[in-house]
């Protein structure tokens, strides 16, 4: 199964003539674009999106410490 001969595509061509009006192709083909364009549009933006999330920096637990975690002095220098 490779690419369809020119007598197969006019075929098909015809058939969607057929099914959809003459009036109504460019309608649909410029439905697609816009829809393409939209997904390419958000495509670019999610990536740019996981590209800004992965270059945040990133904390990791346990390696700050409070006033209360801080360790406590065990000699007493009671006279």
């Amino acid at each position: 199964m490779g690419m369809p001969s020119g007598t197969e595509l006019l075929l098909i061509f015809g058939i969607i003539v057929l099914l959809f009006g003459a009036k109504k192709i460019p309608d649909l083909a410029k439905g697609i674009g816009k829809g393409i364009k939209n997904f390419k549009e958000e495509m670019k933006d999610t990536s740019a999106d996981e590209v800004a999330q992965n270059e945040a920096p990133k904390r990791v637990e346990g390696s700050e410490s409070t006033a209360s975690e801080a360790p406590k002095n065990t000699t007493s220098t009671q006279a």
